[in-house]
């Protein structure tokens, strides 16, 4: 009997990768036989942290599951991607309603696509619903700031965000 590997594609820019991130690689990787994280890039995003950055961050955070791998992809559409991989799903976070209607309009693009690639929607549990990297960069050096970004992010990622405070620091 041949059985199938489900195999899903979680992308995003993971510009850190955050504690909702986590929490969705946890929850995908439970549900998945293999589940592939993919860095998007994006030429034209400037980002704060390399593509190297990103991927030494998730493989230090994900190191737990082995079912996870890392990569990245650039100038194509995700479900494209998914197809080169052999995936057969592709996993998505929802976390307002605005996320939803976003979600479900790309859902049925990329049913036109890719028909046999389908989306499987992941709402976080409410602690993760307002975290954003976007956010967490955003708080990265007031006074006090060690505390509360810590509260956000995976114990790597946020070792790797006190180095380079740091190290710009020293250079200042």
């Amino acid at each position: 009997m041949n059985q199938t590997i489900r195999r899903a594609v979680y992308a995003g820019s993971f510009d850190p990768p955050t504690n909702g991130h986590l929490w969705m690689i946890r929850e995908a990787q439970a549900l998945f036989d293999e589940l592939i994280v993919a860095i998007g890039v994006n030429p034209d995003k400037r980002s704060t942290y390399s593509v190297q950055e990103r991927i030494e961050m998730l493989e230090a955070t994900t190191k737990e599951f082995p079912n996870v791998r890392i990569t990245s992809f650039g100038n194509r559409f995700l479900v494209n991607y998914a197809r080169s991989i052999d995936a057969q799903f592709i996993v998505r976070g929802i976390r307002t309603a605005s996320d939803y209607e976003y979600e479900r309009s790309m859902r049925y693009i990329n049913s036109d696509l890719q028909p046999q690639i389908s989306t499987v929607l992941l709402m976080p549990p409410r602690e993760f619903a307002e975290v954003s990297s976007t956010m967490v960069k955003g708080m990265v050096g007031p006074e006090g700031w060690r505390d509360v970004v810590r509260r956000y992010i995976p114990g790597p990622v946020y070792e790797k965000i006190l180095r380079d405070h740091e190290t710009a620091a020293k250079l200042s």
